[in-house]
């Protein structure tokens, strides 16, 4: 740990290097109407899955590590030796963390995990058009502004949320975050950041006093400027903002559930404690990966249901928001590792990433039935619905 305390006092001191390959051109009108897609991370494989919506197939994948060799010559011995602390610590290369598709369906933005940085990529010609290294050693998840615009982004261990100028790869801002800062959400408006930390996932939960701040925080999307913190018990795994604007729905470290929280009172309202598997009942906590129980929340379109991943319990809970009853389950086979979720542009399916399966499942909200399995690449995380323009398919393999 003496290292990791090091690294991270490293990170505070690095300096943030951004490497435009080429800059991006500007959209070119099509007349094509563009496909709704479910983009998937396979994070070891270091690509990007294309899921059709309408069907469920997949229309093949695209790498986001052309420059893997490069990116890890540039390293200098302060950045190569946290490279391989994160590494040690998520148990192999996490190449994809999160990805996302500019309005116009032709470019694709990707945090990559364990290089630390931002890439994003021209579909039509295969070319990376810039890539951005963050502070610290680790990039998480991210959000795309409504306008396209802005891509902000986690920075893990720098304990800080960068924003992103989307056309030249430069950073433009950061807003400090709580501990170890995880997920990213634009509010339905598009006026603020929602940004929530996890805290150093890497000591037991018998030191969780000292994992850091587990906070939300509400950012100004366009000052990028904090406007308000919430504090909570553990580290806020996977997340949402219901439509109210108020109620905030938060799975949290080492709970087999989720709470629902009141954003104006500022304190949990409701907490579901969902049933442990036989496969959960035989783990201690310090087995949950990077203490998460369960890892993945999720909305239906109308408000009614909502999709939560029981990770270490190998299932998928759709529970009634009118009452937080559950409804259905739909179980996987045990290590399935279900890590992730998010519904369906139509607002009626929740996207499901087995990542030790390497599938996605598609849950049917109406039925509480598994409608479709779709094979992906390996260890499949983030999953984010989008448009993608037809005429840049062709260069998926």
């Amino acid at each position: 740990m003496p290292t990791v305390r090091i690294l991270l006092a490293a990170a505070v001191a690095a300096a943030t290097v951004a490497a435009p390959a080429a800059s991006a051109s500007p959209a070119t009108p099509h007349v094509t109407a563009l496909k709704n897609v479910l983009l998937v991370g396979n994070s070891q494989t270091g690509s990007v899955s294309f899921i059709d919506e309408n069907g469920f197939t997949n229309l093949g994948s695209f790498s986001v590590i052309p420059d893997l060799q490069q990116r890890i010559n540039e390293m200098d011995p302060i950045q190569r030796i946290g490279y391989e602390t994160v590494k040690g610590i998520e148990g192999g290369d996490r190449f994809v963390d999160d990805a996302t598709l500019t309005p116009d369906g032709r470019r694709l933005i990707v945090s990559r995990g364990n290089l630390d940085d931002v890439a994003a990529f021209d579909l039509a010609t295969k070319q990376e058009l810039w890539h951005t290294r963050l502070d610290g050693f680790h990039a998480d998840h991210a959000a795309l502004s409504p306008d396209g615009t802005r891509f902000v982004v986690s920075a893990t261990t720098a304990n800080k949320a960068q924003f992103i100028d989307t056309a030249t790869g430069q950073i433009v801002n950061s807003a400090p975050t709580g501990n170890y800062p995880h997920q990213n959400d634009y509010s339905a408006d598009g006026k603020y950041v929602y940004n929530s930390s996890i805290g150093n996932v890497s000591l037991p939960q018998s030191l969780e006093w000292a994992k850091g701040a587990f906070q939300l925080t509400k950012i100004d999307a366009s000052t990028m400027q904090v406007v308000k913190t919430w504090s909570f018990p553990h580290g806020i795994r996977p997340n949402l903002v219901a439509p109210d604007g108020n109620t905030f729905y938060a799975q949290l470290s080492y709970l087999n559930g989720f709470v629902k929280y009141d954003l104006n009172a500022g304190k949990i309202v409701a907490t579901v404690n969902q049933p442990l598997s036989d496969h959960a009942k035989s783990l201690k906590p310090d087995d949950y990966p990077k203490n998460s129980a369960h890892h993945g929340l999720a909305l239906s379109g109308d408000g009614r249901m909502l999709c939560d991943v029981g990770t270490i319990d190998d299932y998928v809970a759709l529970v009634n928001t009118d009452g937080l009853v559950d409804k259905a389950f739909v179980n996987y086979p045990t290590n399935s590792l279900p890590y992730w979720g998010q519904t369906s542009s139509d607002g009626n399916y929740c996207y499901v990433s087995l990542s030790q399966a390497n599938a996605v499942s598609v849950v049917d909200y109406r039925t509480g039935t598994e409608v479709a399995r779709v094979p992906v690449g390996t260890f499949p995380q983030r999953e984010r619905v989008s448009k993608v323009d037809p005429g840049v398919l062709g260069s998926l393999s």
